[in-house]
């Protein structure tokens, strides 16, 4: 590569190299006159300045304009980009754009929760006070309260919450009602809050929340964590081939789970909660039949089998201790499948044995996992993991979400959107590594 020697005696230099942009502007420096020249210049500059100080025009002082806590204002030979009547000060509007008045004077509004709640799971008098209070302890605006029915399970009005600008929701009432909510903020980025109620709180449990103590869980909209959750969609499609999609925070299924659930007695289940589930799979056992269904999971081939249930879950764990997915986690993007297909007696007890002895207790000490890996397999419970499940039957089967029935179906596609709810927890809250 040929070399050349810089005019100033320096390092030679390549030839072939050209030279960076930087360096060409000043590769001969300026000469005697055009220093000259710019030295005449700054004395003029600094003899003017002198001059204003002595008491000359005055003008503007480009670094005193954008001193902290002045005004900059506009030129006045710039037209204001205003409309006619306009005060030139911040305002705030409502959803067509008039003017509201707003909450501080011209400050920003205090950030405003909201409470849904099933007034017959909660002691609403003391649950609406004590949110009241500690929004006011946190500088939060006075909340909203919106109670649900019958005909509304809370995703209603939590999408009124949504609409009416809730920097928060809280949620109070049974497994449907948060099912509900959770369904209609999906999505939203606005933090759900889950303060425990009734007896079965199956999420709660999941998420190790405290199940006692209803202000912890109510602090936390104000200052606690916040966690982005999976949730479970799932597309039902009927005899008649019409489609209903709904949501699910803990798990859905279809088959004989549901069946327990439809046959469970409303008025026991109000009673005695999760328990009462005991009595549905009483009434539902004796008749329990095996039924043919094709399912395929995403990025897999097409199954056929004969099964009792069929269950996509988000979560893992059920009342009592009893860990029916032991791996299942709520961050990880994807949905957990389990496949009961018993045959016979001897079946039911081997699916038993494998929630209530192997997942529940065996796989919490070292020893017992041993056991586990030397024991032979059974396919009485198989287990799955995918972004999407479709599985279909040739006859209407019954589906429940999150331990409420709805319906029966002859379709069923499951998946989770990952990431789609957002969490307000305890500060510091270990959710055992879910």
């Amino acid at each position: 590569m040929a070399v050349g020697t810089r005019p100033d005696g320096d390092e030679p230099v390549p030839h072939d190299v050209p030279p960076h942009p930087s360096d060409a502007i000043y590769a001969d420096g300026p000469d005697e006159r055009a220093l000259q020249a710019a030295a005449t210049q700054a004395r003029a500059e600094a003899e003017r300045l002198a001059a204003l100080a002595d008491g000359g025009a005055a003008e503007p002082d480009p670094a005193g304009a954008a001193s902290p806590g002045d005004v900059i204002r506009q030129p006045e030979d710039i037209a204001a980009d205003s409309s006619a009547g306009e005060s030139g000060r911040a305002r705030q509007v409502d959803p067509d754009g008039r003017t509201v008045p707003m909450e501080s004077g011209s400050e920003r509004p205090s950030p405003k929760a909201a409470l849904v709640y099933n007034p017959i799971k909660v002691d609403a008098e003391t649950l609406r006070a004590s949110v009241v209070r500690l929004a006011a302890d946190s500088g939060w605006a006075e909340p909203l309260f919106y109670e649900t029915t019958v005909d509304d399970l809370g995703d209603d009005v939590a999408r009124q919450a949504l609409e009416a600008g809730a920097d928060a929701v809280l949620v109070a009432g049974g497994d449907g009602t948060v099912r509900a909510v959770s369904e209609a903020m999906s999505g939203s980025g606005v933090p759900l809050t889950i303060v425990p109620s009734g007896t079965g709180n199956l999420l709660a449990r999941n998420l190790r929340l405290p199940l006692d103590n209803a202000e912890a869980m109510i602090r936390a909209t104000f200052e606690g964590d916040r966690l982005a959750m999976d949730v479970g969609f799932a597309a039902l499609t009927r005899a008649d081939g019409t489609t209903q999609e709904h949501a699910f925070v803990v798990m859905g299924g279809m088959g004989l789970d549901a069946a327990m659930i439809a046959n469970t007695n409303p008025q026991l289940k109000k009673t005695v909660g999760w328990v009462a589930y005991v009595d549905g799979a009483a009434r539902s056992l004796p008749n329990a039949k095996p039924f043919r269904v094709m399912y395929e999971i995403t990025g897999r081939r097409l199954h056929s089998a004969r099964v009792q249930s069929v269950l996509f879950a988000n979560c893992g764990s059920l009342p009592a201790g009893l860990e029916l997915i032991p791996e299942a986690s709520i961050v990880d993007g994807a949905m957990d499948i389990v496949i009961f297909q018993p045959k016979g007696p001897l079946g039911w007890i081997l699916v038993w044995r494998r929630v209530a002895w192997d997942n529940s207790f065996l796989r919490k000490f070292r020893a017992g996992r041993r056991m586990l890996a030397l024991r032979t397999k059974d396919n009485a419970v198989r287990y799955a993991r995918g972004a999407q499940l479709d599985v279909g039957t040739h006859e209407a089967q019954p589906v429940q979400l999150d331990g409420d029935e709805f319906g029966e179906a002859v379709r069923v596609r499951a998946h989770v959107a990952p990431g789609a709810l957002e969490l307000a927890v305890p500060k510091g809250h270990d959710v055992g590594g879910l």
